[in-house]
């Protein structure tokens, strides 16, 4: 009798696949910038508080519409209970399909890295619209909606930039400019409302 049921439980198994696959597919978009402003950074007055075993510290209110340019999980490394996703974004020209058919972009170990081809902009222009932000969600609801998220997709964020503490002496700092690069250029960002278009 059960082996009646096999070849149709291989079927569903094989559509939840390629649904999966499907899923997560990059969002393809038609040239023009589809998110023009810098992010908005502003002071804040917001009392340091706690998620888990970790201490918060506000540093900014911030607030970015951006194009995703990637997505990455994390479920092992040191700060993934606080932080579990990161987002590779862009704005100004680097939320442009014309200008990012001319990048290669990747993520992995808390880094993203773009690869310019021949044609593509100044280097040094395309860092200035992009970041990778460490995204500790505020809420179930905010981890579901960025886990939904994928590239392509058009976010707007809110909340604090925040540096990071815990009692056996971690530490995680956030950047406070767009003009950095390499280690410690990444934005800590504790997020409490998403769009997601």
């Amino acid at each position: 009798m059960l082996d009646h049921w096999k070849p149709l439980l291989a079927i569903i198994v094989c559509c939840f696949g390629v649904a999966g696959m499907l899923s997560g597919r990059p969002i393809e978009r038609a040239p023009g910038v589809l998110a023009p402003d810098e992010p908005l950074q502003t002071p804040t007055t917001a009392a340091p508080f706690s998620v888990g075993e970790f201490q918060v510290a506000p540093q900014a209110n911030y607030d970015i519409t951006a194009r995703v340019l990637s997505v990455e999980t994390y479920r092992v490394d040191g700060g993934a209970r606080l932080s579990p996703i990161d987002f590779a974004v862009g704005w100004g020209p680097m939320s442009d399909s014309a200008v990012l058919d001319h990048f290669r972009i990747t993520q992995g170990s808390r880094f993203f890295t773009i690869y310019p081809d021949e044609a593509a902009i100044d280097l040094a222009t395309a860092l200035k619209g992009a970041a990778n932000m460490h995204l500790i969600p505020g809420s179930a609801r905010v981890r579901d909606q960025l886990d939904s998220v994928r590239a392509g997709n058009v976010v707007r964020l809110q909340g604090y930039l925040v540096n990071v503490s815990r009692a056996d002496g971690y530490t995680w700092n956030t950047s406070l400019t767009r003009n950095d690069t390499g280690a410690g250029a990444c934005e800590l960002f504790y997020v409490e409302d998403v769009a997601v278009r």
